[in-house]
């Protein structure tokens, strides 16, 4: 049974999935709706953040969003568009995270639409990090930082002024790199990207 949270009762961490990107490397063709066991691959994102514990997901369009909106199935997910997806990874994080205060959320979840071979399990380990709106954790493949990164409510302004480029929260958590709880997730997950054309190979 699923059950949905509204206001105050909404649960502490939100799921926050960048699916903008065009998909430049790929020939122009949005990552959100490359194919994927015969679904757009935005839904099987989408799915792990939900079935990995996060009941509010916010998935941020940008490249064709009307097609990604007319194609996926995106049940109770918030759609968020990013008109400047153009400009990077950057612009798609702050949106999201805009989208998501005034919520209740304490945390996002950041994930990225191009990364089939992190699912629920991944989710789950790196939301068991979260414990106040000061948390800030990320998944780790054998000790090195990779998605999805969870931030406490305490760092969003920051990560916001600094989500430059496609450089998102790389300088913020570089600059925090003490306070930062790797959760290793080496051994449920796999932290490929589809980003050119011989990546392709990964999705079936």
């Amino acid at each position: 049974m699923t059950t949905h949270h509204t206001g105050r009762d909404a649960p502490a961490v939100a799921g926050l999935l960048l699916a903008a990107g065009g998909g430049r490397r790929l020939g122009g063709r949005p990552k959100a709706l490359l194919t994927h066991r015969g679904r757009p691959l935005v839904e099987h994102a989408a799915r792990a953040l939900r079935a990995g514990g996060c009941a509010r997901v916010h998935v941020v369009l940008g490249a064709r969003a009307d097609e990604v909106r007319a194609r996926a199935a995106l049940p109770g997910c918030v759609l968020v568009d990013n008109p400047e997806w153009e400009r990077g990874m950057g612009t798609s994080l702050r949106a999201g995270l805009d989208s998501l205060s005034g919520t209740g959320a304490r945390a996002a979840l950041v994930s990225l639409v191009d990364q089939p071979g992190i699912g629920a399990q991944a989710v789950a380990r790196v939301l068991g990090a979260y414990t106040s709106p000061e948390s800030l954790a990320a998944a780790a493949y054998d000790g090195v930082r990779g998605h999805p990164v969870l931030f406490g409510s305490a760092h969003w302004a920051g990560v916001a002024a600094t989500a430059t480029g496609d450089r998102g929260a790389r300088a913020y958590l570089r600059e925090h790199a003490a306070r930062v709880a790797l959760v290793e997730c080496g051994d449920v997950a796999e932290a490929y990207d589809i980003d050119t054309e011989a990546d392709l190979a990964h999705l079936e």
